[in-house]
């Protein structure tokens, strides 16, 4: 066998259709265009244009509403806070923050801080320092012998509360 001479399988592959040279071609002329009009010409988007009828995306009504002062929690189940105290990632002598939390791989990042469901069973001692807490896993983690010190909001997001003058 000789590299010069692999080769593709008979059909394997198709030329390209070379457009726009000649009429002979069969793809001349308006090169498989239609004829005129904005269409026809090179660069052209138009999505969701109706021909000046109103748009479906624009006759349709707007929903839903956003509140920019939310507050987005990292929620986080005791049972997943064993396995990361189990697999060593985290230390359950120290206090369990989010910060802790991230650096475990249990949050991916911190938003506005965590709250602690009661889902999955604790079996370490630990003391957590978290936004916000169930009253499940509040109970869960006494049961084991930690505690649970919720934070203030005063880490919430800026602008959020009553307007000063």
């Amino acid at each position: 066998m000789k590299l010069n001479a692999i080769g593709d399988n008979e059909g394997a592959s198709k030329a390209r259709m070379r457009i726009g040279r000649g009429i002979g071609s069969g793809k001349g002329k308006t090169g498989g265009r239609g004829v005129k009009g904005q269409k026809a010409r090179t660069g052209v988007r138009v999505k969701g244009f109706e021909g000046g009828q109103m748009p479906l995306h624009r006759r349709l009504p707007k929903r839903g509403f956003w509140n920019p002062f939310s507050i987005d929690y990292n929620e986080v189940n005791l049972g997943r806070i064993q396995k990361a105290i189990d697999a060593g990632k985290l230390d359950a002598a120290q206090p369990v923050t989010i910060e802790a939390l991230v650096v475990a791989g249990v949050c991916a990042k911190p938003r506005d801080g965590v709250k602690i469901l009661g889902a999955g069973e604790l079996k370490a001692t630990a003391t957590f320092e978290v936004a916000a807490a169930s009253k499940s896993a509040v109970a869960a983690i006494e049961r084991a012998g930690g505690a649970v010190k919720l934070l203030s909001q005063a880490a919430a997001p800026e602008g959020a509360g009553a307007a000063t003058t």
